[in-house]
């Protein structure tokens, strides 16, 4: 067994790219070696602002020998008349075996010609030296550049390359044009702390050395060393630090021995919104902020940055530091005072000078698109006068900050200003809330609104975006969804659910789409298209966040929303926490066992129900069954039993309460198994008809009352 080493070693590469290749290797590499029979015993992965690294150990040094049977060519064209053809021969020539070798089987496309031969063993290192180029010209990206005067392509220069197997030199050569980077055992350590090269021995030193020359290539274990270094500076200043797991992620791969310093800036500053103070650090800066001990965002005057240089250089390294973040602080007061100088309704009047998108308008058109879906939702909700105020209002406003000074700058901050703008102007609380609100969830993983005018907002919001762009027939395609249009309907379905909206969708999708194109400025060809598209787009996120946020089998989560059966589908959209509700019952009762108990009565009653013409939304047995025509004792005791389950099933109609519907479907099982199978069972299909279709009935009465729930045709049994 052996140990082998890659390194690539280049000028200074993005933070983003370290993790990005490391990834792509990690998905990549195990495959091809397990492939080749070449399977280590372990894969390290390292990286560094300035190397891309590898160790596989216990690799064995050479390929199995093997045996494997190979497929030729037709028999008709490797045989004639009985003798072998240039084919045959040629194709044993190339398995190294004689004619006499190979055999003619059968298959599915005719008779060909196989053989067993046998395979020898590549040793490793040969093999090495054919995967290693391919390794590293593989690696996919963002912004590659040339650099010499090649057509190579990689997101810096490369500069070194080792290739150690055990203690051998695997020799390859990268060209670029006029440059070739042959692979050496020379690599490069800390530029500052240890700025001579380094030549290795043996792979399995990869790690000790370089970590024995400041260069730490273990990229989880940088994440650990600054994480507890920034914790211990932080309490160094009474302060406990705020560590943004993206932002440590991005700061590990922009350094090679990190050292924690503490900077400082003007207590002025802190009369900043602490939302502010932060972006400024975290996003422009890659600062760690100080905060006082149980709060979580009151900042304290101090930062922490992550140097790459000498830890003799802290001092100096903070104080320049602080100066750059002072200027930032600067920027981000005057554009505070600034915007405050004037009122939010000063920059609505700016938002017909921004454009939402070319063909739809103006930001300010939207706003009154918002407005006007705004009253809508009011209207389904049955908000009072002062909540339609504050809506109204909230709605007027959302989009004010976006042509302020401080968003302009820093767009990430869109909402969170409007909010503490509003209240500098004296708006109402729900309304300053809303502003803020009104853009959550940002993000799959993001807090939700909580307040029911921010909740109403965001619907809103969402709701015009999806049918303005669905309008132009820009509709998501594969991974392309440039409007983030999946985002904002998995929004809308998430927020209903979570704050429990009596939101109709189906109805509130119906006057969106109605009344935009009724607007002589921005029409489509035909409203009907544009509203089944919504529709079905709706449905796919439910669909999805049934299964994957919720847990529901796929299945049941079909059985809720109907298989091509448009009751299903508009019940769906009509009432998202039914169809919510439906699905996590089912889901439970599959659990419990209870749905395993009914499965087969529902189901065997709903297949011969479908040989009926009762309508599936009748459920009273009194006005579709004729006592007079019952044979059977079973048949009234099916009859009597349907009587019971039918308040029971108004009530879970009603209340939205499954377990009544489910219980009386339980009661009914005994009594249909006796109608099918017991001493006074009957046959359904009576040459009768009027008895056949008595008797359909009251099975086509059973599948209703079930249908209340769920389609139990999509179940799958077990």
């Amino acid at each position: 067994m052996a140990t082998f080493l890659l390194e690539v070693g280049t000028e200074e590469l993005p933070a983003s790219f370290v993790e990005e290749a490391l990834a792509q290797w990690r998905d990549r590499i195990p495959t091809e070696l397990e492939a080749a029979y070449l399977a280590p015993g372990d894969i390290r992965y390292y990286g560094t602002p300035r190397r891309l690294a590898l160790l596989l150990t216990d690799l064995p040094e050479k390929q199995p020998d093997r045996e494997e049977e190979a497929k030729g060519p037709p028999a008709k064209a490797a045989f004639k008349d009985g003798k072998p053809t240039k084919a045959a021969e040629g194709f044993a020539r190339s398995k190294n075996v004689s004619v006499e070798d190979l055999a003619i089987r059968e298959t599915d496309k005719g008779e060909f010609v196989f053989v067993q031969h046998q395979i020898p063993g590549r040793p490793a290192a040969e093999l090495l030296q054919e995967w290693v180029p391919q390794w590293i010209l593989g690696l996919e990206g963002k912004r590659f550049m040339r650099w010499g005067d090649g057509d190579f392509k990689f997101p810096r220069p490369i500069r070194w390359v080792v290739t150690l197997l055990d203690d051998e030199l695997i020799p390859l050569t990268l060209e670029n044009g006029s440059e070739k980077c042959e692979s050496d055992r020379v690599t490069q350590a800390h530029r500052v702390l240890h700025p001579a090269p380094i030549t290795l021995q043996h792979a399995q030193d990869y790690v000790a050395t370089l970590r024995g020359a400041y260069v730490e290539v273990d990229v989880e274990k940088r994440q650990t060393q600054i994480k507890a270094a920034v914790e211990t500076a932080a309490a160094g200043v009474s302060g406990t630090a705020r560590i943004d797991a993206d932002l440590l992620s991005e700061v590990a791969n922009l350094v090679e021995w990190p050292t924690a310093v503490v900077g400082e800036f003007e207590t002025e500053f802190l009369e900043l919104p602490s939302e502010v103070a932060i972006m400024e650090m975290e996003s422009h800066q890659r600062y760690f902020p100080v905060l006082q001990p149980g709060t979580a965002a009151q900042l304290l005057p101090y930062f922490i940055t992550i140097s790459n240089g000498d830890p003799q250089k802290s001092p100096l390294i903070a104080e320049g530091n602080g100066r750059v973040i002072r200027a930032r602080l600067s920027d981000g007061k005057f554009f505070f005072d600034a915007d405050r100088a004037v009122s939010l309704d000063t920059f609505v009047t700016k938002l017909d000078t921004v454009t939402f998108e070319e063909r739809l308008g103006s930001m300010g058109a939207k706003v009154d698109r918002i407005e006007a879906i705004a009253t809508l939702i009011a209207d389904q909700l049955n908000l009072g006068e002062t909540e339609r105020l504050h809506l109204h209002r909230a709605a007027h406003l959302c989009k004010a900050d976006l042509v302020t000074q401080m968003v302009g700058e820093f767009p990430e901050l869109q909402g969170v200003m409007g909010e503490k703008y509003a209240r500098h102007c004296g708006e109402a609380e729900p309304v300053a809330i809303a502003i803020a609100e009104h853009y959550l969830p940002r993000g799959a993983n993001d807090h939700l609104p909580q307040t029911l005018i921010g909740q109403a907002l965001g619907l809103a919001d969402r709701l015009d975006t999806l049918v303005s762009i669905f309008s132009l027939g820009m509709l998501p395609t594969g991974s392309s969804d440039p409007f983030a249009l999946r985002r904002a309907a998995n929004a809308i379905v998430t927020v209903t659910w979570d704050a429990n909206l009596a939101i109709n969708l189906h109805e509130l999708l119906d006057q969106v789409v109605n009344t935009f194109v009724d607007n002589p400025d921005l029409t489509v060809d035909r409203a009907e298209p544009l509203r089944s598209q919504l529709q079905d787009f709706f449905l796919q996120r439910v669909q999805t966040l049934l299964q994957d946020d919720l847990g529901i089998d796929y299945d049941l989560v079909n059985a809720v929303l109907g298989e091509n059966d448009p009751t299903y589908t508009q019940r769906a959209l009509t009432d998202l926490l039914d169809v919510r509700d439906r699905a996590t019952y089912l889901q439970a009762i599959r659990q419990d066992g209870t749905l395993a108990k009914i499965y087969e009565t529902v189901n065997r009653a709903a297949r011969l129900a479908a040989q009926g013409t009762l309508d599936t939304a009748a459920l009273d047995p009194a006005q579709v069954i004729e006592t007079g025509r019952f044979q059977q004792a079973s048949e009234r005791a099916f009859y009597e039993v349907l009587q019971a389950l039918l308040p029971q099933t108004q009530s879970a109609q009603r209340d939205r309460d499954y377990q009544q519907l489910i219980a009386g479907l339980e009661n009914a099982a005994p009594v249909v198994s006796r109608f099918f199978d017991g001493p006074d069972s009957v046959m359904v299909m009576d040459k009768d008809p009027a008895i056949q279709q008595n008797r359909l009935n009251l099975l086509g009465l059973l599948r209703n009352h079930a249908r209340v729930l769920a389609d139990f045709g999509a179940v799958v049994k077990g």
